[in-house]
């Protein structure tokens, strides 16, 4: 990224924080290279599509606080451990440019890494029967073990059992979010929202300081479709957030699958109504992802190779003259970022030699103890 990308990019989040400011409006300021301006006035905003209040407030904010002279991570994201990614950014995930209006700031906490791999959604009620909560579990561990991601919106019910399920697993998960990303939404839900930050990843489009709004779930739906290969409804009423999800997979052309239930259940109203339209693949268990998405398996496969050989190109480069232990510290925190709590339960290492060896990986530079007590590899 150029210096000219790093200045667009700090007018695109100023822009976006702003109350009220629209994609399209972001879009024409960076369409007609607004960024490369000295000063603003009303009359250059206005002509992009802002409103002259809003207009007015972005000219006095420039005045005050010129995004070419700003820091890339503003300090709402610092304090909450989160970065932010725009087009611009390398790790911004590839399958959102896709669609036809890719977000222009995302906030994320946790593995940006999930971003790159292959996921699948998994939605559904709140509310869900003994028989929705099995099936979103069974499927979303399976889904994990396989080494796809898992993605959901953070809800109680279906969604809460997904997330649980996939997060030890392979292919973790990720959680689309209608609040900010310091900000837990349902509230119940914080242990899983704090351990989904550890382990997987927190993703919002929502700026710092929004208020909850009905709008903030429509777009977290359609993120959750956008940065899936393919969604699976597990139960929702005909008028669930679920089927939001699944019609905007649909319009994105994404693949839709949906789990059969009992014609009695009202839980069931949305996916059997989906199957019977035929807009929705039926669906009982995880290997028909395969058979219907077979180019799934052999990008699985390919990304399995290059994993193999990145550890291989790793252990040689990185590994050498260390003993056992320190190569096995070494790999289970290149999988996740670990706590030395958690480092003693995976490695059965005792505590105080534990401790020495982490103090002499740091001292070798091939991990760093982070903020919060967290070892990563280096």
């Amino acid at each position: 990224m150029d210096n000219n990308e790093h200045i667009c990019r700090r007018m695109i989040i100023a822009f976006y924080e702003l109350p009220g400011i629209g994609w399209h409006a972001i879009d024409k300021a960076v369409r007609h290279n607004l960024w490369l301006k000295e000063s603003w006035t009303i009359e250059d905003l206005t002509a992009i599509g802002l409103r002259r209040d809003q207009a007015a407030i972005a000219v006095e904010l420039y005045k005050e606080h010129p995004w070419k002279f700003t820091e890339d991570t503003p300090i709402n994201n610092r304090n909450a451990g989160s970065e932010i990614l725009t087009p611009f950014d390398d790790r911004y995930p590839e399958i959102l440019r896709q669609i036809a209006q890719p977000p222009w700031v995302l906030y994320a906490r946790g593995r940006l890494e999930l971003l790159n791999k292959p996921a699948i959604a998994i939605v559904g009620t709140r509310v869900p029967t003994a028989y929705g909560r099995h099936t979103a579990s069974l499927m979303a561990e399976q889904l994990s073990a396989y080494g796809i991601t898992v993605v959901s919106g953070l809800a109680k019910g279906v969604d809460s059992r997904a997330h649980e399920a996939a997060l030890e697993g392979a292919g973790g998960t990720i959680a689309v979010m209608p609040t900010p990303i310091d900000t837990c939404y349902p509230p119940e839900n914080d242990y899983l929202f704090r351990k989904i930050a550890e382990k997987g990843l927190l993703l919002s489009e929502t700026p710092f300081g929004t208020p909850l709004h009905r709008g903030q779930f429509h777009q977290r739906n359609r993120i959750i479709a956008a940065l899936s290969r393919a969604t699976i409804v597990v139960e929702g009423e005909r008028k669930s957030g679920s089927l939001i999800t699944a019609k905007h997979a649909m319009e994105m052309n994404r693949e839709l699958f949906a789990v059969p239930g009992p014609i009695s259940s009202p839980k069931s109203e949305g996916p059997n109504e989906l199957i019977r339209e035929g807009k929705a693949l039926l669906i009982s268990e995880i290997n028909q992802i395969f058979t219907e998405l077979p180019w799934l398996q052999d990008e699985m496969l390919k990304m399995k190779a290059a994993k193999d050989q990145n550890e291989q190109h790793y252990a040689q480069k990185h590994m050498d003259g260390l003993e056992p232990e320190e190569c096995k510290l070494i790999t289970l925190l290149r999988d996740q970022p670990l706590s030395i709590n958690e480092l003693h339960e995976l490695s059965s290492i005792p505590f105080g030699h534990l401790n020495a060896l982490l103090l002499n990986l740091c001292i070798k530079r091939k991990i760093e103890l982070q903020p919060g007590s967290i070892y990563i590899a280096l």
